[in-house]
Parts: C-alpha cells; sequence; structure tokens
C-alpha cells in the first residue's frame, strides 16, 4: 500500500485541525450567500470543517451578512479576482486534509461532503470530486466538461458528439461515477496535498477558466477528477452577475488556457476561430459577443483584470 493509498494524510506532516476547509468567495452575493450557508451543517454530518469567506469588495451589504453570521469566518479584501479570493480563503483556513471550494449561490444536499470525501478515501489517485449538480427548477445542471480542443471552439454541445462538444449534456453519463477531464468549480472537493502541489488556483485568470486549468494541471500531475452521482447540490449559476465584460474575461481566457497548453501555433487558429463563433452569436443578437469580439481583434480594449493587453495573441 503506497501512502496516497493510507486515508488521507493532514498537508505538510501536520495534524489536520478539520476534516474539511471549505472555502467561499463572494461578490454582491447577499440573494445567495445565507442559503449555502444554512446548507452546510447537514451537507458534512458527522465531518469537522471550518468555513472561510472571502469577500472581494461587495458593494450590496454582503459583508454586513456575513458579519451577522457566526457560522463562518470573514476575510475582506479587494477584487484581485475569483482565483486569488479562493488561494486567499485557502490560507485563512485552519489545518485540512480537503478543500472544499463552494460558490456563494450553490447549496449542498445534506451528507453530501461525507459522499464526496468517500471517492477521494476510496480512489488513491483522485484529486478532486465534483458531485451532481441540479439547476433551480430541479434539472440536471450538465457541469462535466471534456477538454478543450480545436473542435470544441464552437461550443456545439447540442451535437452530442465528442469532438465538437466540450460541454457534457448526455444524462447517462451522470448517473455513474467516473473520471472526467473538469468540471464546473461551483462545488468541487480538493485533496489538500493536490492544491498545494499545484500552488493553488491560477490567479492570472482573474474570473473564468481557473476550474478548467486547475483540473487539466491536477492531471499533469498524476492526480485525477473524478464525477459521482451520490453526492448531490444545487446551483443558481449568475449569483455575482453576468455582463458583456464577464462574457469577454470568460472567452478570453478560454484563448490563454488553449494557448498555454498548446503552443502559439494552434492557438492563433483557436483565436480566429473563437471571433467567428463570437461574431456569428453577435449577429444571432447576443450584444455581449459584440464587446468580445471588438477586444478579441483590439487589445487595449480588453479587461485590464486579465492583463492581456500586450499582445494580439493573448497570453
Amino acid at each position: 500500500m503506497t501512502d496516497r493509498e493510507i486515508d488521507l494524510a493532514p498537508r505538510r506532516g501536520r495534524q489536520a485541525v478539520v476534516d474539511v476547509a471549505a472555502v467561499v468567495v463572494t461578490y454582491n452575493s447577499t440573494r445567495h450567500v445565507g442559503a449555502l450557508l444554512d446548507s452546510l451543517p447537514a451537507a458534512f454530518g458527522a465531518l469537522t470543517y471550518s468555513v472561510v469567506v472571502v469577500d472581494n469588495g461587495s458593494t450590496d451589504g454582503t459583508p454586513d451578512l456575513l458579519a451577522r453570521r457566526p457560522d463562518c469566518e470573514v476575510v475582506r479584501a479587494s477584487n484581485d479576482g475569483y482565483a486569488a479570493g479562493i488561494n486567499r480563503a485557502v490560507l485563512a483556513s485552519p489545518d485540512a486534509s480537503t478543500v472544499l471550494i463552494l460558490n456563494p449561490d450553490a447549496t449542498l444536499d445534506p451528507d453530501a461532503v461525507p459522499r464526496l470525501l468517500e471517492v477521494l478515501r476510496r480512489r488513491p489517485e483522485t484529486g478532486i470530486v465534483a458531485p451532481r449538480v441540479r439547476e433551480e427548477d430541479g434539472s440536471l445542471s450538465p457541469t462535466l466538461r471534456r477538454g478543450p480542443t480545436l473542435g470544441r471552439v464552437g461550443g456545439l454541445s447540442f451535437t452530442r458528439l465528442a469532438v465538437f462538444a466540450e460541454r457534457i449534456e448526455i444524462p447517462a453519463v451522470y448517473e455513474t461515477e467516473h473520471e472526467v477531464d473538469w468540471a464546473v468549480g461551483a462545488i468541487l472537493l480538493v485533496d489538500r496535498r493536490c492544491f498545494d502541489a499545484l500552488d493553488g488556483l491560477d490567479e492570472s485568470y482573474f474570473l473564468y477558466s481557473e476550474e478548467t486549468d486547475f483540473s487539466l494541471r491536477a492531471r499533469d500531475a498524476g492526480w485525477a477528477t473524478v464525477y459521482t452521482p451520490r453526492a448531490g447540490a444545487m446551483h443558481v449559476g449568475g449569483g455575482s452577475g453576468e455582463s458583456a465584460a464577464t462574457h469577454t474575461m470568460q472567452m478570453l481566457n478560454r484563448v490563454r488556457l488553449y494557448r498555454r497548453r498548446t503552443g502559439d501555433l494552434r492557438a492563433w487558429i483557436y483565436l480566429g476561430l473563437t471571433v467567428v463563433v463570437e461574431t456569428r452569436r453577435a449577429l444571432l443578437g447576443q450584444r455581449a459577443s459584440w464587446t468580445t469580439v471588438h477586444a478579441l481583434l483590439r487589445p487595449p480594449l480588453r479587461p485590464p483584470q486579465l492583463r492581456a493587453n500586450s499582445t494580439f495573441l493573448p497570453s
């Protein structure tokens, strides 16, 4: 039996203070974060846990709401991005064998966390575990993804063909436990050793693609991402608001991630295809895509938070 086959060891040889360190990043999240915190006691069951919430400069009263809650520690921070907030929350948490990354607009089902943790303990090669997630209306949320490729740049998930679809929308796929390329990062349980080995989330993405990058880097380092239908959760989505700027960040970060993993030549093709896809979406009425097209073609118009406006091919 290898060290990784033994029950999860505390990080860096120190005894864990709690079983799980839950971390949340809020930004104008008053509508949802209370429901998340209310769901946690039942979700953790008999496990010991901590909850650290980093607020990234909310202006809607979220800090005041959190200050009235006795069930979490709050860290107020400037908005350096989602990944930076998660990393900051982990650093502020007590020692734990695992990190539970949570979006503020999610809620967990009873005993969800022990079921996620059981997968880590049973599958020693696993570094990240994702639950079955449903939409607010109770329908399945298709949170599983294939890795980015040139064929998948168009987001043709309706084809259900792996060569064209990054998002997996086949219901039967969500019925069994299995390894995946990556999963949407609204609810992820991460082995702390995996988190530390990768130096946490890559903060250069600011918002979007950080979970894609993290899972793919974890796989490169020998850690699998596993989906289990035995643990359940609900995710509202868009809890911090969506805009033309955030859509532009999303698309730019997809290009940046693809470039970092494949090199410049293929990234130029990916960028060109992204421009085509976004232009088509804009012509079909998605107004935010016009902002994205302009930012893709004119680097000075890109969101400054990404620091990707010095070269035409975003890095």
